[in-house]
């Protein structure tokens, strides 16, 4: 990413924290890294595009707050890691963060939630085919549930439940034996395939 564009976004992001997303627009952003709205069209397009890019910084973000060095780290405690990742995120920019549930991912980054979760399901050994529904429905949960809690809008939550991590741990195990179960067919035919072979 560009210097001038990053610099830019992480301003925007710093605005959206303080202020609000309402609060965010050309001019605001313009003033706060010294440029007439004008001059910032070419680095980030109008405002949709600027939204855009906020998307791909929380992505970003995200990706390096998960880090790279997972060789040696089982697949459950990835997905929890990263669901723990997700959740680190939406608390660190509340507003902010519902722009990954409610936009389009349009960036270059755009895709890396996706392809963690389905890096962990392969990993699993969740079958091929069902890899991108299962991704799917993990990343509408994990957006879901983290947008619903910075925002208020979580049915059947409280305050106090939300403020701890027990809660959203248990959603996390419940993940974990989703996936298990989406792995156990196969893995009871690749016993019965053995089995049979012999």
């Amino acid at each position: 990413m560009d210097d001038k564009r990053r610099q830019i976004l992480d301003q925007a992001l710093a605005l959206v924290d303080e202020r609000g997303l309402a609060a965010m627009s050309m001019r605001a952003v313009a003033e706060r890294v010294g440029l007439t709205s004008m001059a910032l069209y070419p680095y980030v397009g109008g405002k949709d595009a600027l939204l855009d890019g906020l998307v791909d910084l929380l992505h970003l973000e995200l990706g390096a707050a998960f880090g790279d060095d997972l060789a040696s780290i089982g697949w459950r405690q990835r997905l929890c890691a990263l669901g723990r990742a997700v959740r680190s995120l939406a608390r660190a920019h509340p507003s902010a963060f519902p722009l990954l549930l409610n936009r389009s991912a349009a960036g270059p980054s755009a895709a890396w939630l996706t392809g963690a979760l389905q890096g962990v399901l392969s990993d699993a050994g969740v079958p091929g085919p069902d890899v991108p529904r299962i991704a799917r429905m993990i990343c509408a949960f994990l957006l879901g549930y983290t947008t619903g809690e910075v925002t208020g809008g979580l049915p059947g939550s409280t305050p106090e439940m939300l403020e701890g991590a027990a809660e959203f741990d248990a959603d996390l195990e419940d993940l974990v034996r989703l996936v298990e179960n989406s792995a156990a067919p196969a893995t009871v035919q690749e016993s019965a395939i053995t089995l049979g072979g012999e």
